[in-house]
């Protein structure tokens, strides 16, 4: 299934977002860029981004009737045939945005599973997929049927159901019967998975995990010389791949899963509980991290807040700050009144910090430049032998 936002590609669009007492200036700016990341990756051209500043979205329409009418202008203005929203839209809200507008609406999350839908190859992937679609779109469907709503039978009369009410209800149950469907497929998958998982007998195993569009397939391949998709896209991965890999005499296995991102709609979250299962049983996390990326430090908070919420935040993990040919700083001006800022560190003074105030093993590399390769694989080296050696005490394995 691929609901209404199939054809994003080539679309121009506009972006709005919100300025609240829960999101400030920066954090509204920077959520609008990934969004405009996001609206890219599915096609879409962006041409405008809209903010306002709000205690609070406007229960009806999201932004204020005043800057409702000024994005109807734009539209109008420019031939904009694509709004999307920063957040997740109430079914009332897309309703009487859409009336408003008279243009396509999308919001974040809707924007999300149509990339997945668009990226998913395997059919696990697709099932997980259509099953969180499905579960979005329940609650939505009446918007979809308010051109029969003058069908409704008499004036205020019980029991009065016109063709458009019944035509809803077929909708809804059709929809509940896929759900149920899809649930029992994935169910099916699930255990075929955790029993493959189990055939891989007692190999150590590795999972690469982060935000989305950090570099863990391009590290995936360097490592195991294998041909994984790999693009400056968002969640160009979404379905797990396994690969054995052999360093000197040591074999393991390392798995490659989806990015995380902000604010992941929940519905995906519960179809990819399986491909989370990789993460939740692997015995070493390798947690890539984009260095280069001005808020690098937030998403490391998205990361092991995902990873506390899946229980696998108390594993080993090991970051691997990727990107550091691309890192760039602001020098600080020592006649500033303004206090030095982590965007003022230069590299090797990031190095430091960071290793003196985590515990967290780590290590910084370029995988494109391959920058510190060798010195990663002796670290893994180290870390899968201690992993081998706490499981066989009394097997020299290696020798």
């Amino acid at each position: 299934m691929n609901n209404e936002t199939e054809n994003i590609a080539l679309e121009k669009a506009i972006l709005i977002g919100l300025i609240t007492q829960q999101q400030n200036e920066r954090k509204a700016i920077e959520y609008i860029n990934e969004l405009e990341f996001l609206a890219d990756t599915a096609g879409a051209t962006v041409v405008h981004k809209f903010f306002q500043r709000l205690d609070y979205a406007n229960s009806k329409t999201f932004v204020g009737s005043g800057k409702l009418e000024e994005i109807k202008q734009y539209i109008a203005d420019h031939e904009v045939n694509l709004a999307i929203f920063d957040d997740e839209l109430s079914p009332s809200q897309l309703r009487n945005i859409e009336k408003e507008l008279q243009v396509k609406v999308l919001d974040r999350t809707s924007l999300i599973l149509d990339i997945f839908a668009k990226r998913a190859q395997t059919a696990h992937a697709k099932t997980q997929v259509e099953l969180a679609q499905y579960q979005y779109l329940l609650p939505r469907l009446t918007r979809m049927w308010t051109h029969l709503e003058r069908q409704r039978g008499g004036k205020g009369g019980l029991n009065m159901r016109g063709p458009g009410e019944s035509q809803l209800e077929t909708d809804r149950r059709i929809i509940l019967d896929k759900i149920s469907r899809l649930k029992d497929q994935l169910k099916k998958i699930d255990r075929q998975m955790a029993s493959q998982r189990g055939n891989r007998g007692s190999l150590v195993r590795i999972s690469l995990v982060g935000y989305t569009n950090v570099g863990k397939s391009t590290l995936m391949n360097l490592l195991s010389k294998s041909d994984v998709f790999a693009e400056n896209k968002l969640f160009a991965t979404l379905d797990t791949t396994v690969r054995k890999v052999v360093f000197e005499n040591l074999p393991f296995l390392l798995s490659d899963t989806v990015g995380f991102i902000r604010k992941l709609p929940t519905q995906l979250v519960e179809s990819f509980k399986s491909t989370l299962d990789e993460v939740r049983e692997a015995d070493i996390l390798m947690h890539v991290v984009d260095i280069s990326h001005p808020n690098f430090e937030e998403q490391i908070k998205v990361v092991n807040q995902t990873l506390a919420e899946i229980g696998v935040k108390d594993k080993p993990i090991f970051v691997v700050f990727n990107k550091v040919d691309a890192y760039t700083y602001e020098e600080y001006d020592e006649f500033s009144i303004k206090p030095r800022t982590i965007k003022n560190y230069t590299l090797e003074e990031l190095k430091h910090s960071w290793m003196s105030k985590e515990n967290t093993p780590c290590i910084f590399i370029s995988a494109k430049e391959r920058l510190n390769i060798d010195k990663l694989r002796n670290d893994i080296y180290k870390m899968v032998e201690e992993v081998y050696a706490g499981r066989y005490p009394f097997e020299n394995f290696l020798w």
